[in-house]
């Protein structure tokens, strides 16, 4: 075969072999059954869904319980109109402090026009204030039950809006129609977590029920809407969600082993005045079972199009050789995709770990505290799901895929039947060469 040929015939397996042919498929008893299974858990997350949809009480009564503790629910936008920095009113010479005297304008809320000067801001407190100018924008907390505004934080809607138009406008010229698919499944998946998941859960609702029922939908739609209708997606589909069932089991049992509570971080703290009824080690478990959702549809999607491509460039290729070429080629994905996860759990925790290394405690210490045993926890369960999940779709690929002319074929003779697969590399192939 040429150069041409062979790469004539690459681009055929992307768009065919890789994506799967139903009329090639439609023999495979295997693939049925996967497609019966698929059809359960579907029924089930639907029947989930309507069995927990939220009614709104639950968020209702979370917001008028925040009112009552003096916790802010309101959000309104205000124009800098001058900001002076001074001593505050109440700094000693023995104790000077600096406070910042900002003058406003509401844009929203009952006072919409009103000018308002806020009570004084503590520097000293709040160290990360930045420096205003008139014609910036801030957002103020607003009490409705004291008439109250104070800052709370500033506004960053307009970069926000800049950073994300710029990242659609790169993944429909990069993806094309799978890029605006892609998006449009994003829209899907926020639209769960904002219709479904949160006013399910403060309705009262099981945290990890609801948070199975979601990530089922969310895997449904993501896969077959990014990816189209497909076997080979049917397949990755079903890997996603029998790793996933694995990471949940494994994150139940360890997080009832640690005797996890959920009070670890700060919000914590804040959410059983909200919703009494609220279990923060079950919304720990299912905040795990999401996480580990998204780094599985990589995994599992590139497994069943490396199977596919191998069977469609050596159609004798025996199963049980199809399956370790399969896994000799997945392990490299799963390496990488471990230390993502690690380095991504890692990042978001950096200051809190900083923290722990200012007041000098041993590593075991700091492992040993909730907050960051949590991450711990869902890191290596994820990553034993995501390792799973190589073998798993790999062997679902190979049962389910058009079998081979003979399989009963060597897989010595098989493997050179039609195009050879490269042996895997050894360290000695880039050692030098003896001179004759």
């Amino acid at each position: 075969m040429n150069d041409h040929d062979h790469s004539h015939g690459m681009a055929h397996s992307h768009s065919h072999g890789a994506g799967g042919d139903w009329q090639q498929w439609r023999e495979s008893t295997r693939l049925r059954a996967i497609l019966v299974a698929l059809a359960g858990a579907f029924v089930l997350a639907v029947i989930g869904i309507l069995a927990m949809w939220p009614t709104g009480e639950g968020r209702d009564a979370a917001i008028d319980a925040a009112r009552e503790v003096g916790i802010a629910t309101d959000r309104i936008d205000a124009e800098v109109l001058s900001s002076v920095n001074s001593e505050c009113s109440y700094s000693t010479p023995e104790f000077p402090q600096q406070c910042r005297l900002l003058d406003l304008e509401l844009r929203g809320g009952p006072d919409a026009g009103a000018r308002l000067a806020l009570p004084e801001i503590n520097l000293q407190i709040e160290r990360g204030l930045p420096e205003f100018e008139a014609g910036d924008v801030v957002v103020l907390g607003y009490l409705p039950t004291t008439n109250t505004y104070f800052y709370e934080d500033q506004a960053r809607s307009t970069s926000l809006f800049v950073l994300t138009v710029l990242f659609v406008v790169i993944v429909v010229a990069f993806g094309r129609v799978r890029g605006a698919l892609a998006l449009l499944s994003m829209a899907v998946t926020v639209a769960v977590f904002v219709g479904f998941i949160a006013p399910s859960v403060l309705d009262g609702n099981d945290p990890v029920l609801v948070a199975l029922v979601a990530a089922t939908v969310i895997a449904f739609v993501s896969f077959f809407l990014t990816h189209g209708v497909t076997p080979t997606t049917t397949v990755a589909l079903a890997g996603t969600l029998a790793a996933l069932a694995l990471t949940f089991v494994l994150s139940w049992v360890f997080f009832e082993w640690a005797s996890f509570t959920g009070f670890g971080s700060s919000e914590a703290l804040v959410l059983p005045f909200l919703a009494e009824d609220l279990r923060l080690s079950s919304l720990l478990l299912g905040g795990a079972i999401i996480g580990a959702l998204g780094a599985l549809d990589d995994v599992t999607v590139t497994q069943v199009s490396i199977v596919a491509e191998l069977r469609r460039h050596n159609r004798a290729l025996p199963s049980a050789a199809l399956i370790r070429s399969g896994l000799r080629i997945g392990r490299d994905h799963i390496a990488a995709t471990v230390n993502t996860l690690l380095l991504a759990y890692a990042g978001a925790s950096l200051p809190l770990l900083l923290l722990f290394a200012a007041s000098e405690q041993s590593l075991a210490t700091v492992a040993n505290s909730e907050v960051i045993a949590v991450e711990i926890v869902r890191t290596l369960c994820g990553s034993i799901g995501l390792i799973a999940a190589v073998p798993l779709t790999t062997a679902l690929a190979a049962a389910v895929l058009p079998p081979g002319e003979d399989e009963s074929v060597s897989s010595a003779d098989a493997v050179g039947s039609e195009e050879p697969l490269e042996a895997e590399p050894q360290w000695d192939d880039f050692a030098p060469r003896d001179q004759d």
